[in-house]
């Protein structure tokens, strides 16, 4: 596996090794020792899956300590546009985001620890989200900025009026009323 820093400190592209032939193609996408010597020694308890048709929009989320997650995000099916926010207040890259393109094509995953919001969009029908986390979900932990917020300037890659949203993500705050959760 390579794993990839970005520009903001701690959030990685992984790019698994591919084995293929004409049967198909083989990747491990996650090994505990693998990943502990790349800096991530977290245990992940849950895995969670979304299908969503094109222009679907989940985020941004996170969850405040001490509920707080990491995700190891990746795409089954389809492809998306996945976008972490670091609302880590110290941090010189606070309120910067970053944006990768992962498909079932590429294999990409994407590495985001606690501190940051993360938010995906759909590019394609019928794309299948895997994510593993190292929190349980905590409802009561729950926090969110608008997709749109315009301090965040985030380009989604889509025409706003294609963007498809919950009731739920339609209410979420801007980025400027965002309490500080993490430090």
């Amino acid at each position: 596996m390579n794993f990839i820093e970005t520009p903001i400190k701690d959030l990685l592209v992984i790019e698994p090794k591919v084995w293929k032939d004409e049967r198909g193609y083989f990747f491990e996408s996650f090994n505990q020792k693998t990943f502990a010597q790349a800096g991530i020694n977290l245990e992940f308890v849950q895995d969670n899956q979304s299908f969503s048709q094109k222009g679907t929009l989940r985020g941004l989320h996170a969850q405040a300590n001490p509920f707080a997650q990491g995700k190891l995000v990746r795409v089954i099916q389809g492809k998306v546009l996945d976008v972490a926010v670091d609302i880590r207040k110290n941090s010189p890259t606070y309120g910067q985001y970053h944006a990768i393109e992962l498909s079932a094509d590429n294999f990409k995953m994407f590495w985001v620890p606690p501190g940051f919001l993360h938010g995906f969009v759909t590019l394609e029908d019928q794309t299948i989200f895997a994510y593993k986390v190292t929190g349980f979900y905590d409802k009561d932990s729950e926090i969110g900025v608008m997709w749109n917020d315009p301090d965040l300037n985030i380009d989604w890659k889509i025409k706003p009026e294609e963007a498809i949203l919950s009731e739920k993500d339609q209410q979420l705050q801007n980025f400027r009323d965002l309490k500080a959760f993490f430090d």
